[in-house]
């Protein structure tokens, strides 16, 4: 096996530790090609469909990929901003927004983030990581629930990047953290902060994103953290079981998902009496295509057209304050032991220029 040339090295040379933040992905630009392209890296995954890989290449080649970009990049197009993906803005400042916090906090760590499909690659990051002298790195997901189809990619990127990988950095993975306090209540604030500013609907309706029953069946655990995690909010948001909802969203293809769907329940609210509903999406801590477009607009459009008067999309957690803290103490608690302050950073550099001295004394070049 041939591996990929190391980053250089001098003797004494300070180790270091960073945060890796991982998103889903998202296209390039809103073009039926950049669809093509990213579908085909994400639907190609066998995590993420789970069919028998020879019948799911003709199915996927042969129709989804002729027919799917084009209508997917309109739906892009209808959200994209002048910063572009609206994944990819919210993935940067939340990056951006941990490594401020960790540095406020007295830790001395890099913070990039990085894509399971799309660019920046998972690899391609911790490449450049490793090329800034990082070697311990905290792998962080964008998913407090964690899923066979979403987080579990992080890790096989990771592991493939290994593959050809001589001297790997010591790596710790963060699962979950769907029932992190500080995460539940960031959902909370940011509920109670619109209802101030908005008014407080007849019902909550908490959509996360769906995945095949079967998963369930099989041993994933997402659809239970989903509902613990509604169940905890609902509680810091002093609501009773009448007052909320739990459902699921993004359903693909013929086979049965997670229920109940988010827009047909939508529509069977309206038609029993519902005048007014507000929606949030926990399972997002960013806004994407999913939030802004499938629920800000279609679900609200079926929920009015069923007879709704009024629907109230609550944004994703985002940038707020509350969230970048929650997630930097999410850090803080995996990174237990490893010497992250400022101090201790510095105490290792001193040891190791200490130790450069040795080496060379041995015999060792620069």
């Amino acid at each position: 096996m041939a591996f990929q040339k190391e980053p250089p090295f001098q003797h004494g040379q300070a180790a270091k530790t960073a945060v890796l933040y991982c998103n889903l992905g998202t296209p390039a630009e809103p073009s039926a090609p950049a669809l093509r392209q990213y579908l085909a890296q994400f639907l190609g995954d066998s995590r993420v469909v789970e069919i028998p890989k020879a019948i799911w290449w003709l199915i996927l080649h042969g129709i989804i990929l002729r027919v799917r970009p084009a209508k997917s990049a309109a739906k892009y197009a209808s959200i994209w901003t002048a910063e572009g993906s609206p994944l990819r803005m919210w993935t940067d400042k939340q990056a951006k927004g941990l490594a401020e916090k960790l540095k406020q906090r007295g830790h001395d760590v890099q913070v990039k983030y990085a894509m399971t499909y799309g660019e920046p690659s998972i690899g391609a990051q911790i490449d450049a990581l490793r090329q800034e002298g990082a070697t311990r790195i905290l792998m962080v997901t964008a998913y407090p629930q964690y899923s066979g189809t979403t987080t579990a990619p992080v890790f096989d990127a990771v592991y493939r990047w290994g593959l050809k990988t001589r001297n790997l950095p010591e790596f710790r993975f963060v699962n979950r953290y769907h029932d992190d306090a500080g995460y539940i209540q960031a959902l909370a604030t940011r509920i109670q902060n619109h209802w101030a500013t908005h008014g407080k609907a007849e019902q909550l309706v908490m959509s996360f994103h769906g995945v095949p029953e079967r998963t369930l069946q099989l041993g994933d655990p997402y659809h239970c953290e989903c509902y613990k995690t509604g169940r905890l909010l609902a509680e810091k948001l002093g609501l009773d079981k009448t007052q909320y909802k739990v459902t699921f969203q993004s359903r693909f293809g013929k086979a049965k998902w997670l229920e109940p769907y988010t827009e047909p329940t939508l529509i069977a609210m309206a038609q029993a009496g519902t005048q007014s509903v507000d929606v949030v999406c926990p399972g997002f801590t960013g806004d994407c295509l999913e939030t802004l477009e499938e629920i800000s607009m279609e679900a609200r459009d079926a929920f009015l057209h069923a007879g709704g008067k009024t629907f109230q999309y609550i944004p994703c957690l985002n940038d707020e304050p509350t969230w970048i803290d929650a997630l930097t103490s999410i850090c803080e608690q995996h990174m237990q032991g490893w010497p992250t302050s400022v101090q201790a950073v510095s105490a290792q550099a001193s040891a190791s220029a200490k130790t450069k001295e040795l080496a060379l004394a041995l015999g060792a070049k620069e």
